[in-house]
C-alpha cells in the first residue's frame, strides 16, 4: 500500500476554517484506498452540512514511503525470471539509505555472478 486517503473536517469558529468550533471535534473518515471512495463520503458529509456555513470538509492524501529490495539470481541477464521460487523481498525500510544499505551488501555478496541483480523498490 502507498496511498491512502481521508475525509477530514468538521464546523469551524469561522469562515477561515482555522479553528474548530467549541464543543466540536474535527472528524478524521477512513482510510479509503482509493480517492473515488474518500469522494464519495465526502460528498455525503458535505451535503450533510449543507446549511452550515462554518462546516468544511476536504480529502487529505496519505503516503507512506516503504523502500523494499528485491532481486536475486536470474535465469539470464534479461532479469525477467527468477531461477528458482520467488523474487526476494527485504524490507521495509523507512528511508531509502537504509535500503541502499542492505541492497549493497546483497549486491556485493552477488558480484561475481552474472545472473544476479537486486534493486530498491519505492512503494
Amino acid at each position: 500500500m502507498s496511498e491512502q486517503y481521508w475525509v477530514v473536517g468538521g464546523v469551524y469558529t469561522s469562515t477561515e476554517f482555522n479553528t474548530v468550533a467549541p464543543g466540536q471535534t474535527l472528524s478524521r473518515l477512513g482510510p479509503f484506498d482509493t480517492y473515488d471512495e474518500a469522494k464519495a463520503v465526502w460528498r455525503a458529509k458535505s451535503m450533510e452540512n449543507v446549511d452550515e456555513a462554518y462546516a468544511r470538509f476536504h480529502i487529505e492524501k496519505e503516503e507512506h514511503d516503504e523502500w523494499w529490495v528485491v532481486g536475486g539470481i536470474y535465469t539470464g541477464t534479461d532479469f525477467k525470471t527468477i531461477a528458482k521460487g520467488e523474487e526476494e523481498r527485504v524490507g521495509p525500510f523507512g528511508t531509502y539509505e537504509e535500503a541502499r544499505k542492505v541492497w549493497w551488501q546483497k549486491s556485493s555478496a552477488n558480484v561475481d555472478d552474472a545472473y544476479a541483480r537486486y534493486r530498491i523498490d519505492h512503494l
